[in-house]
C-alpha cells in the first residue's frame, strides 16, 4: 500500500489501530531519566525503543526532529535510522521538522523529506506557511507525486502564536479571516479529491478554542476531508475526552499527538520497556472510546 495516496494510507492507519501518533521525542531529561546519555547514541536507543513500543499498537508515529539535528550530523545519522526502523514496522512516520521558505528552498526541503528512497524519507512532513501557502506549492506536488503528505500549521497550541494566527487579514476572495483560517482554506483546497481523506493537513492545537481563530460552523464542510495533527494532549493539558467538543465535524480525521505523558513511564530497561509498551496500550484503549 506504500504506493497510494498519504491520505488513504492515513485513513487505513485509523482503520487498523486507531488516531493515536506516538512523538519521538528525546529530551535531554527524557536520556537522563531512561538512564541514556545526553548524546548522539542516547538519542538513538531512545528512538528505536519507542518505535519497538508503538509497532503493531499505534499506527503513526512522530519524530521531533530538533532533538536529533542537535547533535549534528552524527542527530541525523541516528534519525535516519529511527525512520528506517518505523518505515520497516510498518509505521506511518510525520516528520516534525516545521519546514517552510520560499519556492525554491521548499523543493530542497521536500527532496530531503519526501522523496522515496531519500535518507530522511518520511510519510508526511510538519512544514509553516509564513512565506505563504503559494509558496508551499513545489513541496506540496512532491508530496503528491511520492504518495507523501503534508501538515501545515495552521492554529498551534503555543500561546505566542495566538496574536498573529488570529489577526484578520482583507485579503483574498474572503476578507475578514484570520490568518488561521486563511492558511486553512488553502491547505484544504488542495484536496481535491472530496471521496477520500486528503492529503494535506493542519496542525491544530487541541489546547485551543478554535472559534477564536476563526474556525465557525461552516469549517466542518469547508474542511471536511483535511486531516488534523493535535498536539496538545496529555502534558499540555487536553484530554481525549475534548475532542468532540475542540473539532465537532473534524474529529474522525483527528491525529492525536501524545509524547512526553507516555514516553516518561519508558526506560531503557525491560522493565521500562515494557512500561512503555503498555502505557501506549492504554492510551490507544482510552483513546478508542472516544474516537471509535
Amino acid at each position: 500500500m506504500s504506493g497510494a495516496p498519504f491520505g488513504a494510507r492515513l485513513d487505513g492507519a485509523f482503520a487498523a489501530h486507531g488516531h493515536l501518533c506516538v512523538g519521538i521525542d528525546p529530551h535531554p531529561y527524557l536520556l537522563a531519566e531512561w538512564g541514556l546519555g545526553r548524546d548522539a547514541a542516547g538519542v538513538r536507543d531512545f528512538g528505536l525503543r519507542v518505535v519497538e513500543a508503538a509497532a503493531g499498537r499505534v499506527g503513526i508515529v512522530k519524530p521531533q526532529v530538533a532533538f536529533f539535528e542537535s547533535f549534528g550530523s552524527a542527530g541525523f545519522a541516528v534519525l535516519e535510522d529511527v525512520l528506517a526502523a518505523a518505515r520497516a514496522a510498518g509505521l506511518l512516520v510525520i516528520g516534525d521538522a516545521k519546514r517552510g521558505d520560499i519556492g525554491s528552498t521548499n523543493d530542497g526541503y521536500a527532496a530531503a523529506w519526501l522523496t522515496a528512497g531519500s535518507p530522511l524519507e518520511v510519510d508526511a512532513l510538519t512544514v509553516t506557511a509564513y512565506t505563504g501557502v503559494g509558496a508551499l506549492s513545489g513541496l506540496l506536488d512532491t508530496a503528491e507525486a511520492a504518495g507523501k503528505g503534508a501538515f501545515v500549521l495552521s492554529a498551534t497550541s503555543n500561546p505566542e502564536a495566538r496574536i498573529l494566527q488570529t489577526a484578520t487579514t482583507d485579503a483574498g476572495e474572503n476578507p475578514g479571516r484570520t490568518v488561521a483560517r486563511l492558511v486553512a482554506d488553502e491547505v484544504a483546497a488542495r484536496n481535491t479529491d472530496r471521496t477520500r481523506l486528503g492529503d494535506h493537513g493542519l496542525v491544530l492545537g487541541a489546547t485551543q478554542r478554535l472559534e477564536d481563530y476563526g474556525f465557525t460552523s461552516d469549517a466542518g464542510r469547508t474542511l471536511s476531508t483535511t486531516p488534523v495533527l493535535a498536539p496538545g494532549f496529555g502534558f499540555q493539558g487536553a484530554a481525549f475526552s475534548s475532542i468532540p467538543a475542540v473539532f465537532g465535524q473534524l474529529a474522525p480525521n483527528v491525529v492525536v499527538s501524545v509524547s512526553r505523558s507516555v514516553l516518561a513511564l519508558g526506560s531503557a530497561s525491560p522493565a521500562g520497556a515494557a512500561g512503555l509498551a503498555e502505557a501506549i496500550e492504554r492510551e490507544s484503549a482510552a483513546l478508542g472510546e472516544v474516537l471509535r
